[in-house]
């Protein structure tokens, strides 16, 4: 699911960078006057954020031999929106480049957009349409969650494969 350290140029690692950071900015903003509204979504925050982690560290083989992973990123931007899931995700991201050796820090931004960016907006479209549509409240949360990862998998698989600029 993530793009690997020095796989992409340096002129798509700086797009995706440059086109991730206003995405982030604006949930550190957002998560911050969130923080001073109540202090007691703290423990969710974290909760969130750690779920994300656990679930986007599990490997799931596939047919190709390569292997992917559910990221968590749909449930945490159904609680807090999509801009604040990308603070989360990119978090994440930093923690499993460093830790895990997962993807990697040169292809941060492309990693954030597709995982922290792409999919939870897709999680919050998605519950919203179903939510109007009067579906379950599981099925809705089933839904964006899982489109939100195959939106994740989409963005991700496209990002390597974009004529040079």
């Amino acid at each position: 699911m993530h793009i690997m350290e020095g796989f992409l140029p340096l002129q798509w690692c700086i797009f995706w960078f440059a086109l991730s950071l206003p995405a982030v900015a604006y949930g550190v903003y957002r998560m911050n006057r969130m923080i001073k509204e109540n202090r007691e979504i703290l423990p969710l925050l974290g909760v969130s954020g750690a779920f994300i982690f656990v679930l986007s560290s599990l490997k799931l083989p596939s047919v190709t031999g390569s292997c992917s992973h559910p990221t968590g990123t749909g449930m945490g931007a159904i609680i807090f929106g999509p801009w604040i899931t990308s603070v989360m995700a990119t978090i994440v991201l930093i923690y499993q480049a460093i830790f895990l050796a997962h993807g990697g820090l040169t292809t941060l931004g492309a990693n954030t957009f597709s995982m922290g960016v792409a999919g939870p907006i897709v999680a919050v479209l998605i519950y919203k349409v179903a939510m109007k549509s009067r579906l379950n409240l599981y099925i809705a949360v089933f839904l964006a969650a899982t489109l939100a990862d195959w939106a994740t998998y989409v963005v991700t698989s496209l990002q390597p494969d974009l004529p040079m600029i």
